[in-house]
Parts: structure tokens; C-alpha cells; sequence
């Protein structure tokens, strides 16, 4: 069932919408678990569009395996998709930055209220990013350090290729998974592939994962297929590649290559004097878990992440 969430009047006449499918047992006995999908905080991510779009698609086919209630929130910035943008458009507001809201507020801070509100009582909240458009990253689950054993445990039935602890004092705390986990909603964060794109084999592991929390829940009872063993990767294994120069990035890897250590992972090149101004090295054996997707490239970019190690 479609359902409005959250309804603005815009200056034009207009009027934004944040909706929302939800989707539940053709029997309900009343106390059911309930799971959160949201997607689109960044207009510029598309992968959770898909992710979304095939979920429905797959509970749609069987609802006799549904067992809970599924809410997906597929464009929770829908002016921020429609214009392609990382902000809210007009007002330039970071959207991931204003939860838990303000129902008296503006429109950000009242549509973010507004969610919040419906939100209440999930069992879990899981949400859906592709990175940006500079950086391509495998399929991940980001927890901060302060994490549950359940949200840790949640977060391994994932299908992703790890599980990356932050320092809690990284976290945006205006996030929606900041503000769920404070509520005591066990919220994850997925990241895959690059923003304006949509890896489908990322997205198709993101799907499967989805599937699994589910029926950890009791939500789905279908098949999954999660993954055996999920490395958890703490911030002193990743190692950071950052260019000294500025020109384009040639690169000679591809996400997920093992990598030794002194092996060049690309070049920055100056196009003007064809020229190659630098060599990327690897600082220690691992697999990279980012490269650089935009070729352009300032001084100081981050050009890539390695893990250290044989985690993958």
C-alpha cells in the first residue's frame, strides 16, 4: 500500500511528497516485526532506487512467504533525485544532517521529523547508499565503535564483503542511522558501488543480504543465501592512498585485487606534457576496498583504500 509520509507546499505551487510502500502479510495476526528500507538521502545515488525496486518486486511475486511488514522509503529527498543533486535543492541542506528533525521546523527539518515518527517501533532500519561520484566502493556495512552485539550480529547477515567500524567520534550524529540507533532501532548503513551509477552486482548482493535480515526478523520466510563469514575491518587495517599531484587518475586495478606491497595500483598523469606526474603505491599486501572513480584528481584526492591483510 502507498501511503504518504510526509507532505510540503513548495514556493512554485507545488507540492513534495515522501512516500512510502509497505508491504504486509495477506494475514496479520497483529504483532508482526516490521523492517525500514530507506533510500535517495543523496539525489545522486541511484543503486537504492534499484535495491528498493527489486525488493518490492520479489516480496510481490510470493506474499505467502512474508511474514512481517516490509516499509520501503525508496526517494526520502525527492527534489534532491529529481535534480541530481547531493543536497536539498533551494536550500543546499545535507539531508543526512538534520534527523531527528523538527516538526515545527523547516521543510527538511519537518519532513525529517516526520519519517522519524513513522519509523517508530521498527524492528530494524537498513539505510541504502552508493558512495559519491569520486569514489567506487565494494558492498559494506558501516557500523561506529559503540555498535550493539545485535546490530553487529545484524550487520554480518548482510551479504556485503565486510563490516567497517568507525571511530564514534567520525559519526554525523544528524544522521537517520544515528538518530534509530539512539532510539534504540538497530540501524544499519550499506555502501556500494559509485553514485549516477548502478553496479548490479553490488545491488544484487545488497538485495540478498536485505533478504537475510529479514528472515532473521522473522519477517521472510523464503530462501537467502548470506554470505558464510563476513570480515570485520577496524580503521588501523584500512590504509589510505592520497595523491601529491594534481592531473588525472590512470588506474591499473580494479576493486577487490589483491595487491603487494610497493605494486603501483595507477598513475597521475599530466595531460599537457603527457607526462606521468606520479605513481600510486601500495603501502602493505591487502585488497582495495575504494579506487577512485572520477579520473580527475587534485592534489591531495583520496585515490584509494586498501585493507590490510587477506580479508576478502
Amino acid at each position: 500500500m502507498i501511503e504518504t509520509v510526509a507532505s510540503v507546499k513548495l514556493p512554485v505551487g507545488e507540492q513534495l511528497k515522501i512516500k512510502k510502500n509497505s508491504l504486509t502479510p495477506d494475514h496479520m495476526k497483529g504483532n508482526e516485526r516490521r523492517i525500514c528500507l530507506v533510500s535517495g538521502i543523496y539525489g545522486d545515488e541511484l543503486g537504492g532506487q534499484y535495491i528498493c525496486s527489486e525488493i518490492i518486486k520479489r516480496i510481490k511475486e510470493d506474499y505467502s512467504l512474508l511474514s512481517g511488514i516490509v516499509d520501503v522509503y525508496p526517494a526520502i529527498n525527492p527534489l534532491g533525485l529529481e535534480a541530481r543533486t547531493r543536497s536539498v535543492p533551494i536550500t543546499n541542506i545535507d539531508y543526512s544532517t538534520v534527523f531527528p528533525g523538527d516538526i515545527n521546523g523547516g521543510m527538511e527539518d519537518y519532513t525529517a521529523a516526520k519519517l522519524v515518527e513513522d519509523m517508530k517501533g521498527a524492528s530494524c532500519c537498513i539505510d541504502i547508499h552508493s558512495s559519491n561520484i569520486f569514489l567506487q566502493e565494494v558492498p559494506q556495512v558501516r557500523l561506529n565503535d559503540d555498535y550493539s552485539e545485535e546490530l553487529l550480529y545484524l550487520s554480518k547477515q548482510m551479504n556485503t564483503d565486510l563490516v567497517w567500524i568507525h571511530p564514534s567520534a567520525s559519526v554525523n550524529q544528524g544522521s537517520l542511522a544515528y538518530t534509530m540507533n539512539q532510539m534504540g532501532i538497530p540501524a544499519l548503513v550499506t555502501e556500494s558501488g559509485a553514485a549516477f551509477r548502478i553496479k548490479y552486482d553490488f545491488c544484487e548482493q545488497i538485495i540478498e543480504g536485505i533478504f537475510a535480515v529479514m528472515k532473521e526478523l522473522g519477517i521472510w520466510n523464503g530462501p537467502v543465501s548470506p554470505r558464510e563469514k563476513v570480515p570485520v575491518i577496524r580503521e588501523d587495517e584500512i590504509f589510505y592512498m592520497n595523491c601529491e599531484s594534481s592531473g588525472l587518475f590512470v588506474s591499473h586495478k580494479r576493486l577487490k585485487d589483491h595487491v603487494r606491497k610497493g605494486e603501483v595500483i595507477g598513475t597521475i598523469t599530466n595531460p599537457l606534457l603527457g607526462a606521468v606526474e606520479e605513481e600510486i603505491i601500495a603501502p602493505t599486501d591487502g585488497i582495495i576496498m575504494t579506487l577512485r572513480e572520477h579520473p580527475g584528481a587534485a592534489e591531495g584526492s583520496l585515490v584509494a583504500r586498501i585493507i590490510g591483510g587477506n580479508h576478502l
